[in-house]
């Protein structure tokens, strides 16, 4: 509950940015038991999400780091949680939607046609002042059959 507000400031200062959604304090809150944070000495320097999208989907989401953290792996390391989370879940494929599709590419993501994910996916889009004019790239991740085998970290050698 400590890290709703820090989490909040996060997104949003990427938000106003146009990198990515607009999250009340409320959405946070409603959604809080889907982030996971990164910290350090009890300050947030980063967030992400894992939303069920369907039996065996998930969406990553809100994935944002503290302007100060950046290009310390902080990123990637959420990725990583995220990962391991959807895993745990038992979700077969992982989803995001970016502007960065190489950072989720070294993770193992690879391109989708959005088309091909399915129509709930798309509910945040409704607040999306680029609705009509999406620029976004869809990625996804196999994560094996019913989650019976775990990603590789693509930070370690194969």
């Amino acid at each position: 509950m400590s890290d709703a507000v820090a989490i909040g400031e996060i997104i949003n200062h990427h938000a106003e940015r146009g990198r990515m959604l607009h999250r009340s304090l409320e959405a946070i809150y409603d959604t809080l038991r889907n982030f996971l944070v990164a910290d350090a000495d009890g300050e947030v320097l980063g967030c992400v999400a894992v939303e069920i999208a369907w039996a065996d989907l998930a969406e990553l989401k809100s994935l944002a780091v503290a302007p100060h953290a950046t290009g310390r792996g902080v990123g990637a390391a959420l990725v990583r949680a995220a990962i391991d989370d959807a895993h745990k879940l038992g979700v077969r494929r992982l989803f995001a939607l970016t502007y960065v599709d190489g950072f989720f590419a070294r993770h193992g993501f690879e391109r989708i046609d959005r088309r091909q994910l399915p129509s709930k996916v798309w509910t945040d889009c409704v607040y999306c002042p680029k609705r009509h004019a999406c620029d976004e790239i869809a990625v996804l991740l196999d994560l094996g059959r019913n989650g019976d085998d775990p990603p590789q970290d693509p930070q370690e050698p194969a």
